[in-house]
């Protein structure tokens, strides 16, 4: 009873429902109004007029689609009409709009028969750039998906038949592959006859199952050729009347493969006993499966088991599907969808399973690990990898069958809906395109940790970066096997039985030797400390670039890099600099993990240096020189430090735009600092410039504590050779992303080393 309160509730508090309406350019002033209105509104009318296409250039329709149903066969309570339904349409409007920034309006039509209900749908094509029909009872949904793809020359899609079956025939090729068993020899029992049943059913055979090997049973039985009304959808599947077999029982005898698309709790453990070795068990009725997972395992532990909940392994869930192949339709402005797009986005979805699972993939689904197997045979719904993996192969198989009336470049398009993802994605996507253009050596001394073997094996199959373990290779490798990583590829290095044990040990004793190291205690240290190895393979040319710190303190890190590698001659003191982004945009915040209390030169050093590594990745840099006081509002000898840093930075490189000092809201708005109109800083800030170390590391912490807020770094500034020091317990996800920033750093370097 609680869980149905709170969906009421869900839906009924503030604004009642789950959509709204919002435009999407600036209507502030009359100018605004009447551009959007009359008499501005008047211009695109007439291109419109001039050439219909046009259409899709002023207006919203090409990324508009068309939620419709009649309410005749709505989730598992059927014909409840097209008002009880719309709680339904909403929710796939969201899912639309979350997964693949497609926007909807839902339409509920009061129309049951299927020639009323064709005709309004008909007529809808000016307004919109693809149908969604939904809930739609069989056989009408097949007579009015047929009609309308035929009259229509925009994208039509029943969901409720190619959903499932484009996410089910994702599933079954990576299951037969699993199972060891091809496709074409699978003997299928498919339980349930409507929509959905037939339409995976179908597109199992384009796969290459055999039609004459599949049983379809309903609630009567199995079908027979010589059933009474029996319509041309699931006459396709009708078994000949001479087939001894008559119940689900008979069905179920040796088969390799079981797909319930029908009702809860209609299959028994014995009859899955009596299935063939190594059975393939899909049982999709929700939210009660045909056989609970937890009975099916254990009627056959030898089972791939899938079910249509997200509360056990191998979901099948259309939200795999729907968004993203109207999001390539639309893309190349298709003229419909069909089988072979079908195909395409099913074929996508199984390679994507194959791959390593990301890290924010894991946090959502509470997991530490997921691989290919039989317990992980198709994506998460909340995986965003989704988006670029399938929408690129619909558009591209759209381009190859002619339906297409745009062409595009596929992997500059896969490219494209990368960076879209989100904010994180798309400045990191620069910072990865650039390490992947030039791959470089990177060491990792903490090899046992099991979030650094996993990065390496994402980094190595990413192609980002050739990464160097340090460690004792056998151990390295058992744990790769525990973890269950594939150690291809992966480099490791036992430093105490290096070749260039001897070499390191000569040079870091040459550099230290006055600092009270003796040969003896340099070599000793080479073989006792990775860290320090690993150093030394950068400073002596036999790596790129140095990435650790998840397994002990920063200055157990930084320490050893300052007294190895050391500072720039141009510099006088590193400084740390961390990456927060947000939905609103990207800042870099410095200093926030080296320098306790900087004097205004090494403010000033700080800042340049923040700015120049903004610059390498791609962005320009406006910089806060933040403070208690605004422009000398409150005096003070903390102020002023940070007031003379300003200076210094401006006289030094009056390239930059900086300004200061400032408080934090008056740097990151433009209206707080209209007070101010004599600032030279332009938008909203996107470096800050601490103070002290209290302030910037107080502020990081802080922010990487909110939601939807992610804290990359911290990045080592001023040194000599790129260093990347870890937060300790890093995730997957940063340590590949520093690692990437780390490449890139070395890439720069060398360019200008070069010249």
């Amino acid at each position: 009873m609680k869980k149905l309160d709170d969906a009421l509730r869900y839906h009924s508090e503030g604004r009642p429902g789950k959509i709204e309406v919002l435009w999407t350019k600036p209507v502030a002033s009359q100018l605004d109004l009447s551009l959007a209105y009359s008499p501005g509104v008047a211009a695109p009318c007439r291109e419109i007029a001039k050439d219909a296409d046009a259409v899709d250039l002023y207006t919203a329709r090409r990324n508009l689609v068309a939620v419709v149903t009649n309410g005749t066969a709505v989730l598992g309570l059927g014909n409840i009409g097209p008002r009880a339904a719309k709680p339904v349409m909403e929710g796939k409007a969201v899912l639309f709009k979350r997964f693949a920034d497609i926007d909807v309006f839902d339409l509920e039509l009061d129309a049951p028969e299927p020639e009323q209900f064709i005709q309004i749908v008909r007529a809808l094509e000016p307004t919109f750039g693809g149908i969604n029909l939904e809930d739609i009872k069989a056989p009408e949904c097949f007579i009015i998906e047929r009609a309308l793809r035929k009259q229509m020359s925009i994208p039509v899609f029943h969901d409720d038949q190619h959903g499932t079956a484009i996410i089910s025939a994702a599933a079954i090729q990576n299951a037969a592959e699993l199972q060891e068993k091809p496709l074409e020899t699978l003997k299928v029992t498919c339980i349930g006859a409507g929509a959905a049943a037939t339409s995976c059913m179908d597109m199992w055979v384009r796969l290459g199952i055999k039609r004459e090997s599949i049983t379809m049973v309903d609630q009567d039985g199995i079908l027979f050729e010589d059933r009474p009304g029996l319509d041309e959808f699931r006459r396709a599947f009708a078994r000949p009347t001479s087939d001894p077999r008559r119940t689900l029982a008979d069905a179920m005898l040796d088969a390799d493969v079981m797909i319930g698309l029908s009702a809860g709790n209609v299959v028994s453990e014995a009859m899955l006993k009596t299935m063939a070795a190594r059975p393939i068990v899909f049982a999709l009725a929700n939210p009660d499966p045909e056989i609970g997972y937890q009975a099916a395992i254990h009627a056959r532990p030898d089972a791939i088991v899938a079910t249509g909940r997200s509360d056990f392994p191998n979901q099948v869930n259309n939200v795999l599907g729907f968004p993203y192949i109207f999001r390539g339709a639309l893309d190349v402005r298709a003229t419909g969808i069909n089988e072979e797009m079908k195909i395409a986005a099913s074929r996508a979805i199984a390679e994507l399973a194959r791959e390593e699972v990301p890290e924010d993939v894991l946090r959502a689904y509470g997991r530490s690990n997921l691989k290919f197997g039989k317990n992980y045979i198709i994506p998460k719904p909340f995986d965003n990898r989704v988006l670029y993996y399938v929408a690129p192969a619909v558009a591209e198989a759209a381009m190859k069958t002619g339906v297409a009336r745009k062409h595009i470049e596929v992997n500059e398009y896969r490219d494209h809906l990368y960076r879209t993802i989100s904010p994180a994605r798309r400045v990191l996507w620069h910072i990865t395109a650039e390490a992947k253009s030039e791959p470089q050596r990177l060491v990792y001394p903490e090899s046992a940790d099991e979030n650094i073997l996993r990065a390496a094996r994402r980094i190595v199959d990413a192609g980002i970066a050739h990464p160097i373990l340090l460690g004792e290779k056998h151990v390295v490798l058992a744990r790769a096997e525990a973890f269950g990583i594939d150690p291809s590829g992966i480099q490791v290095i036992d430093p105490r039985t290096s070749a260039r044990l001897e070499d390191y040990a000569d040079a870091y004793w040459k550099k230290r030797q006055r600092r009270g190291v003796t040969r003896v205690s340099a070599l000793r240290l080479m073989r006792r400390s990775r860290t320090v190895f690993g150093l030394m393979m950068i400073e002596l040319g036999d790596a790129d670039g140095f990435v650790a710190g998840s397994r002990q303190d920063y200055p157990e890190t930084i320490r050893p890099a300052l007294q190895i590698i050391g500072v720039r001659s141009d510099v006088k003191r590193a400084a740390g600099m961390y990456m927060v982004i947000t939905k609103a945009g990207v800042r870099f915040l410095a200093d926030t993990t080296i320098n306790i209390q900087p004097d205004a030169e090494t403010l000033a050093e700080i800042a340049i240096l923040a700015a120049e590594r903004v610059l390498e990745l791609g962005i320009k840099p406006r910089i806060a020189m933040l403070s208690f006081s605004n422009f000398g509002d409150a005096r003070h000898p903390e102020s002023e430090k940070v007031a003379k840093a300003t200076q210094l930075v401006k006289q030094r490189r009056p390239d930059l735009m900086i300004d200061g000092e400032m408080q934090a809201n008056v740097a990151v708005s433009e209206k707080e600092r209209s007070p101010y109109p004599f600032s030279t800083l332009e938008g909203e800030a996107n470096v800050l410039i601490f103070p002290n170390l209290d302030a910037g590391n107080a502020a990081y912490k802080l922010l990487g504590a909110q939601a939807g807020v992610d804290v990359i770094g911290p990045m080592v500034l001023g040194i000599n050779k790129p260093v990347a020091v870890l937060q300790q317990g890093a995730t997957v996800d940063s340590i590949v992303h520093m690692s990437a920033i780390t490449a890139s750093r070395a890439i720069h370097r060398e360019r200008m080393n070069k010249g």
